[in-house]
């Protein structure tokens, strides 16, 4: 029996993929796990999964040799926004080769960008769909941003020079508002953007109270480290966060999803803190008009009560008059009817005295005395009972005219 050797059956391959696949091919995959090495070569895995279950299908090991990948790398990521990183979706130009010591494996001659930019499009369509559904794409663009937003939590890198330009930007504002900011440290590239600023948001969330607003930015990064802020978690809990987002993480071509669910996405860092500053402005504006109201308010009110004042006092001298003469006529007719009371009331008396007099002057004794009655003393005082006369005493009997003199002689006197 004839047999060949394992590197004779792998370069009968060899041959035969090379007489049958002899062109280039444009292919759909998904990256996998992508390197590169010290010399600039890429190394990685092309992936296909089947799109009900997203079991693995196909795979192929890919190259992506340093002559092509530092040309091709920077025009994908300069196109797409996108690093060009494990799994992203690709359309590349590849040959097919098979090697007697390493296998089958497909090397990459050329990209077409616009692709992944399709495919990063409709993901991010399909997050924010889901969004939608659940009913939580608007929830913070329908809060309300504070009147004076001016306790800013931030989401950055402490080292960023967009952070910088932020904090920079708030402390010299032309009317000196008074801002705080406080840094909750998060990476802003890489593949842990999505985790980092999560524990961020989860760090501020306990502390709602402490804050108007959360500004998440980023700056001095390269575009195509905007994938982070593209996953569903992160929309998710910016969607609902309690406390405005504002976002400014650098970039014009496209919204990630983080900026379409955020209550206010700006350009850059700078922008972000511009329209902090501008909110401001519109109360401290707002307030200006106001105060002006006020004041107009004011003097209008005052002017009238000036008015009302002057004519008050124009009316003061006459009103005294006639209330001085009301009073005068007054006067005279109380005098009038008091001098008509005591008049009246002296003339009551005095006939009263004058029937109190004749009432007297017809109960005195001298009266009496005339009518024929007497008056019978002893001693100077008036005998009313002859019983308590003794014999011998004098008494005198006093009439009308003269008086008699007696002397009580017997006892039949007292009887």
């Amino acid at each position: 029996m004839d047999a060949l050797s394992l590197y004779d059956l792998n370069a009968l391959v060899r041959r035969s993929l090379e007489q049958c696949l002899p062109d280039t091919y444009w292919i759909q995959a998904e990256l996998s796990d992508v390197r590169t090495n010290s010399t600039g070569h890429c190394y990685l895995e092309f992936v296909q999964k089947d799109p009900r279950s997203n079991n693995l299908i196909a795979k192929a090991r890919g190259t992506v040799w340093s002559n092509v990948f530092r040309l091709l790398r920077p025009y994908f990521e300069e196109a797409t926004g996108q690093a060009f990183v494990s799994g992203i979706k690709v359309l590349v130009q590849v040959t097919v080769s098979f090697h007697e010591l390493y296998g089958y494996s497909l090397t990459v001659q050329d990209i077409d960008p616009t692709y992944t930019v399709g495919d990063m499009a409709r993901r991010r369509k399909e997050i924010l769909k889901q969004l939608e559904e659940e009913g939580v794409l608007t929830l913070n663009k329908e809060l309300a941003m504070p009147r004076l937003p001016q306790r800013i939590a931030v989401i950055s890198s402490s080292t960023a020079a967009g952070y910088g330009d932020f904090c920079h930007q708030l402390q010299n504002n032309a009317r000196c508002f008074y801002f705080h900011t406080e840094l909750f440290p998060a990476l802003m590239q890489g593949e842990r953007v999505e985790e980092s600023v999560l524990a961020a948001l989860d760090k501020i969330n306990s502390r709602l109270d402490s804050f108007d607003a959360v500004v998440i930015i980023r700056g001095g990064g390269a575009t195509s480290d905007l994938s982070g802020f593209d996953t569903y978690l992160l929309a998710a809990a910016c969607a609902q966060f309690p406390l405005p987002v504002i976002t400014g993480i650098g970039h014009e071509r496209d919204d990630t999803v983080l900026d379409s669910v955020a209550h206010t996405r700006v350009k850059t860092p700078t922008a972000a803190a511009e329209f902090l500053i501008d909110c401001m402005n519109d109360a401290a504006d707002e307030l200006d008009v106001l105060a002006d109201r006020l004041y107009g308010g004011v003097q209008s009110l005052l002017s009238q009560e000036y008015q009302k004042l002057a004519s008050y006092k124009n009316r003061i001298p006459s009103a005294a008059y006639r209330y001085i003469s009301d009073a005068k006529f007054a006067l005279l007719a109380e005098r009038k009817d008091m001098a008509q009371a005591v008049t009246s009331s002296l003339s009551g008396h005095r006939h009263r005295l004058e029937l109190l007099q004749q009432r007297l002057a017809d109960a005195s004794p001298e009266k009496q005395l005339a009518r024929g009655y007497s008056i019978t003393l002893k001693n100077g005082k008036v005998v009313k009972n002859a019983s308590l006369l003794n014999e011998g005493d004098e008494i005198i009997t006093r009439l009308h005219k003269g008086e008699i003199t007696s002397i009580v002689t017997n006892e039949s006197s007292k009887k």
